[in-house]
């Protein structure tokens, strides 16, 4: 890529001089610790659910570098091909993730997923993206073109994924979203009367969650009182990280991914305080800050409201959805299944991160006069 001139005319001349290559860097490092966790946790939690110890390895073989690709191919489109993409992925995620309700199988009480040759696919994880960018352009246009509906259209839009995932059920994935949404609608001008008024309506949402479903109601218990209920994975989790200290236990030393079921997933974050120490729990940390504070930065100089509306909702699910993870291994929160980007193991969630980041890259390019809009 080094070698690529300044005046290289072709398409990924003019990528590589207009990307934003320091996140590109960033994701890069962290695509390399998911490579280097799955090689730490994976193999033990393989083992006890009767799998070869490198049957996880091999898929995240599989999974990353196509996850890259996604990235890399999504982020060379101009943000008029983003818009599209975004609007016929929402469509798409909307009906697979409908029709989880009828022929996705039930584990632990929720449809979720769709089983898939190879992969279990769970569609609402690419909602997140695809979401984030439709929203964006239907507010944009709704202030461009004062006859367009989109501010409703959005809302409509959301209120529709609000009742699949209530069904399915997937509050915390909702509620992700329901944070996107409204960070959305903040920055793109919503009085602030109505900020409260939606404030206020989240927080009793919550409260509704927690009285209408019960595993909502058990999570949030036991978070207050350990005692309360089953407080293994989180007590085991805090447990591992003490144990880490600084600089870790050394590579393969760890002993929380032989008890954590979830140790190559949900809780990764602990499987590297143990090996590794609170030394690398920070840089990982700090690599998904500089994710996230580098693109809010660079929409500093934007004046196009569909990209810095767009880009913020992307932003705000991925450092959201980062922090939910750590926090949750760390018990700062109620635990949620929710993973680490890029270095827990998955399929749907890395591809949809992927796809993300892509449309991330796509729309913090640096734009000449005669791009593509």
């Amino acid at each position: 890529m080094s070698a690529l001139s300044r005046g290289d005319t072709s398409t990924l001349g003019r990528w590589w001089w207009t990307v934003d290559r320091w996140t590109l860097a960033a994701v890069a490092a962290l695509i390399f610790v998911g490579y280097v966790m799955m090689l730490a946790a994976s193999p033990a939690v393989a083992e006890r659910i009767g799998l070869p110890r490198n049957a996880f390895i091999i898929r995240q073989l599989m999974y990353l570098p196509l996850a890259a690709a996604i990235m890399i191919g999504v982020s060379l489109l101009s943000p008029r091909s983003i818009r599209r993409l975004a609007l016929l992925g929402c469509a798409v995620a909307l009906a697979l993730t409908a029709a989880t309700l009828i022929f996705g199988p039930e584990v632990k009480g929720a449809r979720r997923w769709l089983n898939l040759p190879g992969l279990s696919l769970q569609p609402s994880e690419f909602l997140k993206p695809t979401f984030a960018v439709a929203a964006a352009w239907m507010i944009a246009e709704g202030r461009r073109t004062p006859r367009f509906p989109g501010m409703l259209l959005a809302v409509l839009v959301f209120l529709l994924i609000a009742t699949l995932l209530k069904s399915q059920p997937d509050i915390g994935m909702l509620a992700v979203l329901g944070a996107m949404f409204f960070t959305q609608l903040f920055v793109g001008g919503l009085n602030i009367v109505l900020v409260g008024i939606g404030a206020a309506g989240v927080a009793g949402l919550g409260v509704l969650a927690y009285v209408i479903f019960p595993h909502v109601q058990s999570r949030v218990q036991r978070f207050l009182d350990p005692t309360s209920g089953d407080s293994y994975q989180v007590t085991t989790a805090l447990e591992a990280f003490g144990n880490g200290g600084l600089f870790g236990r050394g590579p393969g030393e760890g002993r929380v991914k032989d008890v954590l079921p979830d140790a190559h997933a949900d809780f990764v974050f602990a499987v590297a305080g143990e090996e590794y120490g609170l030394i690398v729990c920070l840089l990982i940390l700090a690599l998904f800050a500089f994710i996230v504070l580098r693109g809010l930065l660079r929409l500093l100089v934007e004046g196009d409201l569909f990209i810095v509306l767009a880009a913020t909702g992307l932003l705000t699910s991925f450092g959201l959805q980062a922090f939910i993870n750590m926090a949750s291994s760390l018990h700062l929160i109620p635990t949620k299944g929710m993973t680490l980007p890029f270095v827990s193991y998955g399929g749907s969630s890395v591809f949809a991160i992927a796809l993300g980041m892509g449309m991330l890259l796509a729309l913090t390019r640096r734009r000449h006069h005669g791009d593509a809009p």
